[in-house]
């Protein structure tokens, strides 16, 4: 409730105010005296609506730092301001001299006054001044935010401390006594001097050692000094003694309590019993300040009723007369005449008391006070001084242009040490800002904003403040305060152009400019710095430079990747917070003939059947181009102007100009050229061969054993399933024509070998005993995989189970009668030889074995590591084209490798399907298969896509739109007849199967790199191959079946 009533108060005054001016301005006549009361009230207003205020405190010095001294939030009632919105929270400023060391210091956010480490000496701050004067240490404190500014005027009352010590002007005091002084005679000696005021100033003497002859006696001078006096208690007699040593001891009244002595030498003298006597004790006298050296202030007189020497006068000042007036004035010791010493400064001291004595040398001299008051000369020109409110930098305050108006920027004191009209100051600036001058006390005013800042129309502006006194004449001060306008991020950067379109050729070199983005901002300095960024939907091929903004392809581009790319880049300045703007470019890459036609495969191998029609469908090529336009029209030719075959320019089928005869020709190679309709055209070539397929027309022919004379020794120490012996026999059809199987037929009346039928190995069954030692005759048959019809041959193989072979003609003769003896006997015969020998020849054997094995690894080595680079590459070729070239003379290879490539077989991509055709036939009449069932492993390949769809009576689907029916093709131009091939569905013993040709007829093609394995030379079957899209064959198990006379059963297994 207190709180509302002061600040109802507060409004009643100000409201008070506001109609005094507006009297003022009505009234416009009113005499003197009422005029100057209104100017009272009306400077009382000015200083309570400018928040102006006055505080005073009382510090004593010496105090240490960190003393709480007051409190100014609760000392100025500021806690019961009503609430208001502030800006900032309430804060205590300091506002003092730059360079000054201040006493004290103020918590901003509390408003508490402290001590510092700064010395507190009254006696220092205060030298200039009366003893008895009280000592002020002035501060101004700004209170803000300008909501509730107000500026307070601190007054610190410094008391004194006893901190000095009285001191006498000499260690030794030396003072003449006549004889003749009568008992209670009193002579005056030197005072002591205490720097310290009051009851820590000089307050008792005392005389140590007096010797019952001297006494010590205190009086107290008008102006409060106490003067000690010696008093002769007892008559003096020179001729007895004429000196007397004693101490005076000076004490101050403070606490604890001060002191100090002197030694007092005391002269008995001849008597002089009249002292001088001024003619004015008191003299006040006035001199201008500006009076040269050597003036005259003032002319002492003093008579003395003596004669001769005891009435010559000498004048001097006491001993208390300040040091600055001593300086300053000469006193003529002889005539008592007072004239100027040194240039006088009414600012630096107004007034001096001179106490002047005057001795005929007698025990007491005469004192006179001559006051001297320093006039006034208007001879100090006004000074300003500046102190910051806001903080400069470097000497300029730096103010937003988004300030309010009122800022309160710096607090201006006007001061001139003159007098009266010669020190009265006023204030103003020279031209027309947008800043004013606002009074706060008679001599201060504040600097504060008095229109809303525009950076962008000035920058800075130099205030130049003008201070002159009322002198005559009068005298006047300019000062510069420097203020720099801060320009604030209130602008964006805008682009130029906010959607960039841009085309570059492809293949283009890495860093070429594709061109330079360019924003403006309104702003200035940093807040106007734009920097360049892409967007994060940037791609990597292209950099923009942060500072310049061109914008640069860092990557070669390829249309073919990517033709168009929509991208974002930004404009940033540097403002703080930053503001940014985007803008979109759109990058099209312009086509360049930059790549050469690409062939599916670049080698391809098409089979037909040597019965194939003129002018038919050998297979088609498909070609692409990754260019645009004419540059990816491809058209296709034959090189080396090739009659035999034909191919469309545009589509890419070839089709032959001749009949083929395999038994003359087998396979055909020629190259195809791709060329595109780029203005500098490409091209490519690709290799294709075309290979003649065979019909089953050879037997197998054994190579080992060479004849069925020849016998291979096994020892009866052999372990079960070692290979004993291995049959080897050629073909020389291909393909599926040549791939045999081995099996036992005739002899093994024991079951002691066995044999497998793919690798021709035999191995022993079971372990040996004695009774099977002798002759073993086996017969083996090696039967092709041809179709329709396959071929086969038998040998005799003859193992002799035997510890050595000691008499090979008797081994012979026993192979010769196996021959002519039935195939289920197995001849016996016994080794007559002598196991000593038998055990010589072994290690000789053995030995001599080893040694050939060792060289032959040696010298292979050797030449081996000899061979040059080009014939390895050369011979490596080769054996990549005979590899994939069906060729009749490296048959028995093909089938061997192809043999070891059935062992390395991984599983093969899921999008195509292999299908196996099992054949199984049984024929009653056919003596030499003992029952036994011949198996015909047919793949046929399928595409993934269009197997569940596939009708082998109809058209394939798979073909594309402009592809030729090869299928329908070869089923009516076969010269045997074709038949449909369903699952499990028997056949007449006497048939021909025509394997339908690959889709598209197309082979999958096998360039140099991709290595195919034609391991297969089965010219109806896909070649194993490396490429991404390949076949595959799972071997399938042989079925036997009960099957009626002259009946075969087919069986479809598939596997994906």
């Amino acid at each position: 409730m207190a709180t509302i009533r002061k600040w109802v108060l507060i409004q009643i005054f100000q409201v008070f105010c506001g109609l005094i001016q507006r009297t003022i301005t009505i009234v416009p006549g009113m005499d003197l005296l009422s005029g100057t009361y209104i100017f009272a009230v009306l400077l009382a207003c000015v200083v309570f609506q400018s928040g102006a205020q006055e505080k005073n405190y009382t510090v004593r010095e010496e105090m240490p730092e960190n003393v709480l001294i007051g409190d100014l939030l609760k000392d100025l009632n500021l806690s019961l301001i009503p609430d208001k919105s502030l800006t900032s929270p309430m804060q205590f400023k300091l506002v003092y001299k730059t360079g000054d060391v201040p006493l004290i210091r103020i918590e901003e956010g509390t408003g508490e006054i402290f001590t510092t480490g700064a010395r507190i000496d009254r006696e220092k701050l205060c030298a200039g001044i009366m003893m008895d004067a009280h000592c002020f240490y002035e501060v101004e404190v700004a209170v803000l935010p300008d909501e509730i500014f107000r500026l307070v005027k601190i007054r610190f009352l410094i008391e004194d401390i006893n901190d000095n010590a009285p001191l006498f002007p000499a260690t030794v005091i030396n003072i003449s006594i006549p004889e003749n002084s009568a008992i209670n005679s009193r002579y005056a000696l030197p005072a002591a001097i205490d720097p310290d005021i009051g009851i820590n100033g000089v307050q008792n003497y005392q005389l140590i050692k007096g010797q019952n002859i001297f006494g010590l006696d205190v009086i107290e001078t008008p102006e409060g000094d106490k003067m000690p006096q010696l008093i002769v208690q007892k008559e003096l007699d020179r001729e007895e003694k004429d000196t007397y040593v004693m101490k005076v001891k000076v004490e101050d009244g403070g606490f604890p309590q001060r002191s100090s002595t002197a030694i007092l030498q005391v002269s008995v003298a001849d008597t002089n019993d009249n002292r001088p006597v001024f003619k004015e004790k008191e003299i006040e006298v006035s001199i201008p300040e500006n009076a040269p050296v050597g003036t005259s202030v003032t002319q002492l007189h003093a008579t003395d009723a003596d004669i001769g020497e005891n009435a010559k006068i000498h004048f001097y000042f006491s001993n208390l007369v300040s040091n600055i007036a001593k300086r300053l004035f000469h006193l003529n010791t002889t005539t008592g005449l007072i004239t100027v010493k040194e240039p006088l400064d009414r600012e630096e001291s107004p007034s001096h008391k001179l106490l002047v004595l005057a001795s005929d040398g007698g025990s007491v001299p005469a004192r006179a006070m001559v006051l001297v008051n320093v006039t006034d000369i208007n001879d100090n020109v006004p000074s300003i001084d500046i102190r910051y409110i806001i903080n400069p930098t470097n000497g300029t305050v730096v103010l937003s242009e988004n300030a309010p108006l009122n800022t309160k920027v710096a607090l201006i004191t006007v001061m001139d040490k003159d007098a009266d009209h010669n020190g009265r100051v006023t204030c103003f600036t020279d031209h027309e800002v947008p800043f004013r001058l606002r009074p706060v006390f008679s001599n201060q005013f504040l600097l504060e904003t008095a229109a809303y800042l525009d950076y962008e129309s000035t920058r800075e502006y130099a205030i130049k403040l003008l201070a002159a006194d009322a002198g005559k004449p009068p005298l006047n001060q300019s000062s510069m305060l420097l203020v720099k306008v801060k320009d604030e991020n209130d602008n964006a950067p805008v682009f130029t152009q906010p959607f960039i379109s841009l085309s570059v050729p492809e293949n283009n070199s890495p860093g070429t400019q594709l061109t330079k983005i360019s924003a403006t901002d309104a702003d200035s300095g940093r807040n106007a710095e734009i920097s360049y960024l892409l967007g994060t939907d940037a791609p990597s091929e292209f950099n923009l430079d942060h500072r310049t903004g061109i914008l640069t392809a860092v990557k070669k581009l390829d249309r073919e990747k990517q033709e168009k790319y929509y991208f974002t880049v930004l404009a940033k300045d540097n403002g703080m917070p930053p503001l940014m703007t985007n803008a979109t470019v759109l990058v099209t890459v312009l086509d360049q003939n930059d790549n050469s036609p690409i062939f599916t495969h670049n080698e391809y191998n098409f089979y037909v059947p040597e019965n194939l029609p003129r002018h038919g469908t050998v297979g088609l090529i498909t070609v692409t181009d990754p260019d645009y336009g004419e540059n990816s029209a491809v058209t296709l030719s034959i090189l080396d102007v090739n009659d035999d075959f034909t191919i469309d320019p545009q589509t890419g089928v070839i089709r032959p100009n001749i009949s083929f005869d395999r038994e003359k020709q087998e396979s055909y190679t020629f190259y195809v050229k791709a060329e595109d309709g780029g203005r500098v055209s490409r091209s490519s070539t690709a290799k294709v061969t075309i290979n003649v397929v065979d019909v089953n027309d050879n037997k197998p022919v054994f190579v080992v054993p060479p004849s069925n004379y020849s016998y291979e020794l096994v020892l009866p120490s052999t372990n079960p399933g070692t290979v004993v012996f291995k049959v080897v026999a050629i073909d020389n059809d291909t393909g599926m024509n040549a791939e045999l199987h081995y099996s036992i037929v005739g002899g093994n009346t024991k079951g002691l070998f066995v044999i497998d039928q793919t690798t021709g190995n035999i191995t022993l069954k079971e372990k040996c005993v004695v009774a099977d030692l002798g002759l073993h005759r086996l017969v083996v048959k090696a039967k092709d995989l041809g179709q329709p019809d396959s071929l086969f041959n038998v040998v005799i193989v003859n193992l002799f189970v035997n510890e050595t072979v000691t008499n090979a003609t008797l081994i012979h003769e026993l192979v010769r009668k196996s021959i002519e003896a039935p195939a289920t006997q197995n001849i016996e015969t016994a080794d007559t030889s002598s196991p000593t020998s038998d055990y010589v020849k072994i290690m000789v054997a053995i030995v001599a074995g080893t040694i050939t094995v060792i060289l032959v690894i040696f010298i292979t080595a050797v030449v081996r590591c000899r061979q040059p680079p080009h014939l390895k590459a050369a011979q490596k070729n080769k054996q990549n084209s005979e590899w994939v070239t069906p060729n009749p003379e490296n048959r028995q290879m093909i089938m061997m490798k192809k043999k070891k490539k059935k062992k390395k077989k991984k599983h093969a991509p899921k999008n195509l399907l292999l299908n196996f055709v099992t054949i199984e036939e049984t024929k009653a009449d056919d003596a030499d298969n003992d029952g036994n069932s011949v198996t015909l492993d047919l793949p046929i390949e399928l595409e993934e896509q269009t197997m569940g769809k596939y009708n082998w009576g109809t058209t394939p689907t798979t073909f594309k739109p402009d592809s030729p029916d090869l299928a329908r093709h070869y089923k009516s131009a076969s010269p045997q007849p074709a038949f449909q091939i369903q699952p499990e569905t028997p056949l007449n013993s006497k048939h021909h199967i025509i394997q339908e040709l690959p889709l598209d007829n197309t082979f999958v093609a096998c360039d140099s790199i991709s290595k195919c394995s034609s391991s297969s030379s089965d010219p109806y079957s896909v070649s194993e191959c490396s490429y991404p899209v390949t076949t595959f064959k799972t071997p399938v198990s042989v079925h036997t079946r009960p099957t009626d006379s002259r009946t075969s059963t087919i069986e479809i297994c598939s596997e994906i």
